[in-house]
């Protein structure tokens, strides 16, 4: 690989870092842009490190630079992280069909009744079960008209407002309410923490450190079976959340890369991976809980075969199977990331 422009690339990323400040403070996060009263923190949230990352090809690291050890919190990337979390209960039996309403296996959390109990595990991994409800105190109506820069649409209405909402399996909206009513129904579903399972069962399995961590909203706390159980998001929109550095990332992006085999072992069956990476109909850009490049349209720069696990702040994992590639880059400014992906395959083409 021609180091130099490797180089570039990297030196790009790192002349693009985000506009977020280092230190929490005002315009850090994505909390305050919601309406009152729900623009506060409901959990921890820490310092930030420099740009940082790693590119692995083929299994192999060619470049780190930054802070890669450093835990940093990576935001909407624990959301692919749940996916995977469905993926082992499904692998065990726990969540044999994704067409299976939530209800039929986890009651007494919200999918009892109404709309909600037409709600599948399958809706709410390719968000679109507009669930409708409470979860830990946050409504979902707080991430309704909510739009993402990657998804190449603008919503109708003002964030917040209360949408009209459809029938389940419709409609798509990126809403973290919603994700987090997945966590908590996983939860009940394993029956026991969520970073427990995902340590044991996924962490350990692909040689990840003992570095990062996986924590709640300090009032997102329940019982499971006598136990005092903390319920963790699948973000950091309010707090909370993930934890982890981009060497560890970058495994678990290489699980991805390699259809859930890692050391020798199948952490999670091939079948779950193919599921996660199938467009949904109605939103073809999405996955289970994973970015794909549908048609260049998310990231031109990238191959249409990419997928991403995305992060506010910004963190990307980059998944990139055509070179057997996997890239972390955090902190980087989102309207440059496509700029950073095209260097990076100039580099890599090169070699």
């Amino acid at each position: 690989m021609q180091n130099e422009l490797l180089d570039q690339a990297v030196q790009f990323a790192i002349d693009h870092e985000t506009t977020w400040t280092r230190e929490i403070g005002a315009g850090w996060g994505i909390h305050h842009l919601d309406p009152a009263p729900w623009n506060v923190l409901r959990g921890p949230v820490h310092a930030r490190g420099p740009v940082s990352g790693t590119i692995v090809v083929d299994g192999r690291t060619v470049v780190s630079w930054g802070e890669p050890d450093r835990p940093d919190l990576t935001f909407s990337v624990a959301k692919t992280y749940l996916a995977l979390l469905a993926g082992v209960a499904h692998d065990r039996g726990l969540l044999p069909d994704v067409n299976e309403p939530v209800g039929a296996r986890v009651r007494g959390i919200g999918f009892d009744s109404g709309r909600n109990a037409a709600v599948t595990w399958e809706h709410l991994l390719q968000q679109t079960s507009e669930w409708e409800g409470e979860c830990f105190g946050l409504p979902d109506q707080v991430d309704r008209y909510r739009t993402l820069q990657f998804q190449g649409a603008t919503a109708a209405g003002r964030k917040g407002d209360a949408r009209p909402l459809q029938a389940p399996g419709t409609f798509w909206e990126y809403n973290d309410v919603r994700i987090n009513q997945l966590s908590l129904a996983l939860l009940h579903l394993f029956g026991r923490p969520l970073p427990e399972v995902f340590r044991e069962s996924v962490m350990q399995p692909i040689g990840a450190s003992d570095d990062w961590r996986w924590v709640g909203y300090d009032d997102a706390w329940t019982e499971i079976g006598g136990r005092r159980v903390q319920s963790v998001p699948g973000g950091t929109h309010w707090g909370g959340g993930i934890s982890i550095g981009s060497r560890d990332q970058a495994k678990v992006g290489q699980l991805l890369l390699d259809d859930g085999r890692a050391n020798s072992r199948q952490v999670i069956s091939t079948g779950w991976m193919e599921r996660m990476r199938t467009p949904c109909a109605i939103a073809p850009f999405y996955g289970y809980l994973l970015w794909l490049n549908h048609e260049r349209r998310v990231f031109p720069s990238a191959p249409a075969s990419s997928r991403f696990a995305i992060g506010a702040g910004s963190s990307f994992t980059w998944i990139e199977p055509e070179r057997r590639m996997v890239v972390v880059v955090r902190w980087i400014e989102a309207d440059h990331a496509d700029g950073f992906f095209g260097r990076v395959l100039q580099a890599v083409d090169a070699a």
